[in-house]
């Protein structure tokens, strides 16, 4: 079963807990000082926050695969429809292992599918090492959905 993710790029990490605890009635499941993640079940969703986005608001949004066949499944779907799209297999970022496969919509916001492989200690890593300030997620994308 998949589930929405929807990541909100944020000015006060604080409040934005704050403020999501008391709407969704839990803590976030994960919290780090620049990040707070909830993996709902009523409503289903992957739901974070970080101060690390090129502005506040919407980030990105996404799907996340229980599998990698369910990922590979989505992936199928998107390119069947002839829209372009950036595979990242065993990419660090928002604190955990996932191979993912990113898209644009018609308005250029970023769609971002994945299927998490584990937890990871830092924030982003491209392979040379942990990046303290950067922002991680959607790769530089194509245009596509035309």
């Amino acid at each position: 079963m998949s589930r929405l993710h929807v990541h909100l790029s944020v000015e006060d990490l604080d409040a934005g807990v704050r403020f999501y605890t008391a709407l969704f009635g839990i803590a976030p499941d994960k919290r780090e000082a620049d990040y707070a993640r909830w993996r709902l079940q009523d409503p289903k969703v992957h739901f974070a926050l970080s101060t690390r986005g090129r502005r506040p608001g919407l980030d990105h949004i996404g799907i996340q695969a229980d599998s990698p066949e369910e990922l590979g499944a989505i992936r199928a779907r998107i390119e069947a429809a002839g829209l372009a799209g950036v595979e990242q297999s065993g990419a660090t970022c928002c604190y955990a292992r996932s191979d993912k496969y990113w898209t644009l919509d018609p308005q250029g916001v970023p769609w971002e599918t994945f299927h998490t492989l584990d937890d990871a200690p830092v924030f982003s890593e491209d392979g040379r090492g942990a990046h303290a300030d950067a922002a991680c997620c959607p790769p530089t994308l194509p245009a596509c959905c035309g």
